[in-house]
């Protein structure tokens, strides 16, 4: 840890990492890409790219990973609370209210809420609104049981999510089907949200129609998202132990390599497919997280390698603004800007090039405000 700052410095860099690739890199990628779909770009691309359904590309771990890194700040963060004696009643205020903040800020990014219109509302889509149901579920779990306990009860929820989509069948649906119109978790989400499911709409006559475009499903699939944080949450308590440096980043890597191992082996039965969160998906998800907690540990507060991460940082330590205003989310978009200065442009460099351009100006906007937020240490949290 960097001496006197009470912060995880890895992982800060870690989330800069992870928001870097979602924010930046992957948009400017594409954008390149479309200008001349270069042939020697496309086996780069295809890794970010989400896999249709079975399967895992390295672009499927950026909401595991954020996820994840939400559970590593769990033991830091509730052990201060607890050592400051504040009691449960007082800490369930905070918890109740950073599920809240991100709930309302998922909707946001989503596209719905600012429309004003209740025929576009969207209860539950957004990952950011899946960090606040893990978030939950772990912070329970982490508040009530003792470390055996909270593996008993994550690893309960793994099975009890394979459970039921293995052998319990309703409507057709289910029963160890794991297509996306077949799968348990795809009906109970049709049951629940209803019309207020993303990819749903209604017909003239008033009916509710399932567009076969969309397949992720939430409602059922929560139970994972818990068991996701919670992976997260074990890594940490293991960055927070007493244990010798040297062995936090073998005990990380460890770890991950055997969650990896069975994950896979799991999928065998139960495949990897991100957009339900089977358990395998968990498994192998949460190893890879661990690998690159163990990575960036290791480079940065075991070996000391602390300076020229700033660049991450200033992205890291105030993730959820920088999730709000990228160009993968566009809730708020400064496109205008280069629009403003460069709108002649486009007939000399062609449109895909000015696109390139113009989201360049964009993520630049949005990096500057960053920056200056990280120097004035102005960190918007939910």
């Amino acid at each position: 840890m960097n001496p006197g700052s009470g912060r995880l410095e890895s992982l800060d860099v870690l989330r800069g990492f992870d928001l870097f690739c979602l924010t930046i890199l992957c948009p400017l990628l594409w954008a390149f890409y479309d200008t001349g779909h270069y042939s020697w770009l496309q086996p780069v691309m295809q890794q970010f790219s989400h896999v249709q359904w079975a399967g895992f590309a390295l672009w499927d771990l950026v909401m595991p990973l954020f996820m994840f890194m939400a559970g590593v700040s769990v033991p830091f963060a509730f052990g201060k609370y607890l050592k400051a004696g504040e009691g449960y009643g007082k800490i369930y205020k905070r918890i109740f209210r950073r599920v809240i903040v991100l709930w309302i800020l998922g909707m946001v990014c989503q596209g719905n809420l600012f429309a004003l219109d209740i025929n576009v509302l969207k209860l539950f889509s957004n990952t950011l609104q899946a960090i606040a149901v893990g978030y939950l579920i772990s912070a329970v779990i982490y508040l009530h049981c003792r470390p055996k306990g909270q593996i008993f009860v994550t690893v309960g929820l793994l099975a009890i999510y394979w459970a039921l989509l293995t052998f319990v069948s309703v409507d057709g649906y289910g029963g160890g089907d794991y297509t996306a119109q077949g799968n348990l978790a795809e009906w109970v989400d049709r049951v629940v949200l209803g019309r207020w499911r993303d990819g749903a709409c209604l017909d003239e006559s008033g009916k509710v129609i399932f567009l076969q475009w969309y397949d992720y499903t939430w409602i059922l699939s929560s139970l994972n998202f818990g068991a996701t944080v919670m992976t997260g949450v074990f890594a940490g308590e293991i960055l927070k132990s007493r244990l010798d440096s040297s062995a936090k980043w073998r005990w990380l890597f460890g770890i991950g390599t055997a969650m990896v191992a069975i994950g896979w082996l799991w999928g065998l039965q139960m495949p990897v497919i991100k957009r339900i969160w089977t358990s395998s998906m968990v498994l192998v998800s949460s190893g890879y997280c661990f690998w690159l907690m163990g990575l960036f540990y290791y480079l940065i507060d075991y070996k000391g390698y602390r300076k020229g991460w700033t660049w991450l940082k200033v992205i890291g330590m105030n993730s959820i603004l920088a999730y709000v205003l990228s160009a993968e989310v566009g809730v708020i978009s400064f496109s205008c800007i280069g629009h403003s200065v460069f709108w002649g442009m486009r007939q000399y460099i062609g449109s895909d090039f000015y696109h390139l351009l113009i989201l360049t100006i964009n993520i630049g906007f949005v990096y500057s405000l960053l920056y200056v937020l990280y120097r004035h240490k102005i960190f918007l949290k939910a």
